[in-house]
């Protein structure tokens, strides 16, 4: 492998994307590139060094990993990346300072770079049904990234086979293999939920007749084919949006009427809830989950951690490893949660675990561990963390709405705060003095373990000490904030004269 990559590199004078199946697959295939290729890459990129090591406020062992690497213009990119980090290695890939990526298929779709050529290591990938075959049109989503017209007039895209008879499989199949049908979202039936709420929620549908008659013109409906079972999911749907309260049905006598019993006439009308629903782009079954734990009480911070956790939004869940069980078990015998667990033996309770680290791994943030410490602890990266948090924050946000709505003014306060401490990683205690500009994680807790607990014990404390805890130009700042004067300083400017 390493031979196309100087191949690349000295003979063509070109940059190359290597492909491989996993994160960890992409790290190790970098470090190796470099050792075997360092003889090739003559020069060294220590802006690139730090960008990478400041892109969080303590690096993680992967940060280090990928700071030694661009330097010397090797990199990895997958979704363990944080956004600044992803978008530099794009950015920098893109002038030619970086000359190598090896990426996982997160790089295929989407990314014009100037890639020459494409080696694709992995034609196969692990899942819940074990090791299987990458669909062709991912092959040629990673291919494609090669001889991009803005860049390149020619590309090369190279498939590694082990043996003769590989080749011609990965030849037939993949080469001259043709693409795999395209398959409707609406043939999923979460996304099915959302849309056909969504139409009765913006009135663009008012009754049975026009909900059937508008899926019939989709692409669902012409690949579906059997119509009477598009209408019979439909019905179940709307069955479900009414025992929710999201919808309700009436004929013209302005009677209600069940969803079992609809007909034609029968119009659907949303209720202010099932509006809200769909304006927050939530499946109405997470809505109708995220609304009943909401209204059985507030039960601490871990319990709405893990309520929001355990959704399809949330999906996919950090993996629990055998290492976490005990964790994970603590868990299960001390927290009350918001929802009924599924059964031991149930097929979803293995999700039920993976979602309660998922939730541990979250629960560590807000009570203010670094993100190199949930890294070495819990084996999520940086990347994978803040993908998480964007998506709990959307869903508390949801909660908050729901509860506002609801009347759940104990729940609401509970949801508020985990929110700000979900965008500042701190424990509940430093959330007062989060409310003052330009003070992070780092500088509360200093504050804090100084004895300044709140704003008013702030107020008393002398100028000086509070530009020697946080620097002069963040501690004027704050005295500002404050209306503290600088008389102090003042006093000691005229006294020097």
């Amino acid at each position: 492998m390493s031979n196309f990559v100087i191949d690349t590199l000295v003979n063509k004078n070109k940059q190359i994307l290597v492909f491989v199946s996993t994160k960890r697959s992409a790290e190790a295939v970098a470090d190796k590139i470099l050792s075997e290729s360092k003889n090739f890459l003559k020069e060294e990129y220590e802006d690139l060094e730090k960008s990478i090591l400041s892109a969080l406020s303590s690096p993680t062992k992967q940060c280090r990993r990928l700071a030694r690497l661009v330097k010397r213009g090797v990199s990895f990119h997958h979704s363990g990346l944080n956004s600044k980090q992803r978008s530099l290695v794009e950015r920098e890939f893109k002038k030619g300072r970086i000359k190598v990526i090896c990426a996982t298929p997160t790089l295929a779709a989407g990314v014009d770079i100037p890639a020459y050529r494409v080696l694709i290591r992995d034609t196969k990938r692990f899942t819940d049904r074990g090791m299987v075959s990458i669909p062709v049109l991912e092959y040629e989503q990673m291919s494609g990234r090669a001889g991009r017209p803005s860049y390149d007039k020619i590309g090369e895209s190279l498939i590694l086979a082990k043996s003769i008879e590989e080749r011609e499989n990965l030849w037939h199949k993949y080469v001259m293999g043709e693409p795999e049908d395209i398959i409707s979202k609406l043939a999923v039936e979460p996304v099915l939920r959302i849309y056909t709420l969504s139409l009765i929620a913006t009135k663009y549908v008012s009754n049975f007749s026009e909900l059937k008659k508008f899926m019939s013109r989709t692409f669902y409906a012409s690949q579906y084919g059997d119509y009477k079972s598009l209408e019979h999911n439909l019905g179940g749907i709307l069955r479900s949006l009414e025992k929710w309260n999201f919808v309700v049905t009436e004929n013209k006598k302005s009677d209600f009427v069940s969803a079992n019993k609809l007909d034609d006439d029968y119009s659907l009308k949303p209720t202010s809830l099932g509006v809200r629903v769909s304006q927050l782009y939530l499946d109405p079954l997470t809505a109708n989950d995220l609304i009943r734990g909401l209204e059985s009480g507030d039960k601490g911070y871990f319990a709405l951690l893990n309520l929001i956790c355990y959704t399809i939004e949330m999906k996919p869940y950090f993996r629990l490893r055998k290492k976490d069980y005990e964790l994970v078990q603590e868990k299960l015998i001390k927290e009350e949660f918001m929802f009924e667990e599924p059964d031991e033996f149930s097929i979803e309770y293995d999700d039920f675990l993976d979602s309660l680290k998922t939730s541990i791994v979250l629960e560590s943030w807000i009570e203010e561990a670094s993100e190199e410490k949930i890294y070495e602890d819990y084996g999520v990266s940086p990347g994978e963390l803040q993908m998480k948090l964007e998506r709990g924050d959307w869903l508390l946000y949801a909660c908050s709405e729901f509860c506002r709505m609801k009347g759940l003014k104990d729940v609401f306060n509970r949801v508020n705060k985990l929110r700000s401490r979900f965008k500042n990683g701190v424990k509940e205690e430093l959330l007062v003095l989060l409310k003052l500009k330009n003070i992070g994680r780092v500088r509360a807790r200093k504050l804090f373990n100084k004895g300044f607990t709140d704003l008013k014990s702030l107020k008393k404390t002398k100028p000086s000490e509070l530009k020697s805890l946080l620097g002069e130009k963040t501690g004027l700042n704050v005295m500002k904030q404050l209306g503290i004067s600088n008389e102090e300083d003042t006093k000691l400017f005229f006294s020097n004269q």
